[in-house]
């Protein structure tokens, strides 16, 4: 572990351990390692340095919209490649929120992203990237079959945060 120094004035001191206090971190360490992962990521998504990705995109939508949650699906189903996980809830009479984990190549997820927040009738929508190693050359078997009688996976892919 490398250590370092540095200096605040007292108010961006004090304005850091509230922060600190707030966020449950237990050191000023931990809560400068997550500062630098979180500035460090976003620059490598910033530069295109990140060509592979894990991501969740939130988005709302009003469900009374013609054929929206079809199309939505449709979208995902579309881009299956990309599309992990899908959670549905319902806000209230009119309005559903999603949120869809995603995986795989930046360029890829964002424009999939766009395209889904763009959908006439999502209101509200949110891309969270994370840079990530997406080892899909190296596949294993799984090595157990399904319960139901299925085949085995034939591979998985692991995904791995950059920082």
């Amino acid at each position: 572990m490398e250590r370092f120094t540095i200096s605040l004035d007292e108010k961006l001191a004090k304005e850091f351990d509230r922060l600190i206090r707030e966020r449950g971190y237990s050191n000023r360490s931990e809560a400068v390692r997550d500062i630098l992962r979180e500035k460090l990521e976003a620059s490598r998504l910033d530069r295109e340095e990140a060509p592979d990705c894990i991501a969740a995109l939130s988005y709302i939508y009003n469900h009374h919209e013609r054929d929206l949650a079809e199309r939505l699906t449709a979208a995902q189903h579309d881009h299956h490649d990309l599309t992990v996980s899908t959670l549905h809830a319902h806000l209230d009479h009119d309005n559903c929120m999603e949120t869809v984990i995603l995986r795989g190549p930046t360029k890829a997820v964002r424009a999939f992203a766009d395209s889904m927040v763009a959908e006439r009738g999502v209101r509200h929508g949110v891309l969270n990237l994370v840079p990530a190693d997406l080892n899909a050359g190296r596949k294993h078997q799984h090595g157990h079959p399904h319960h139901d009688g299925g085949p085995d996976h034939p591979y998985h892919v692991h995904s791995r945060p950059k920082t």
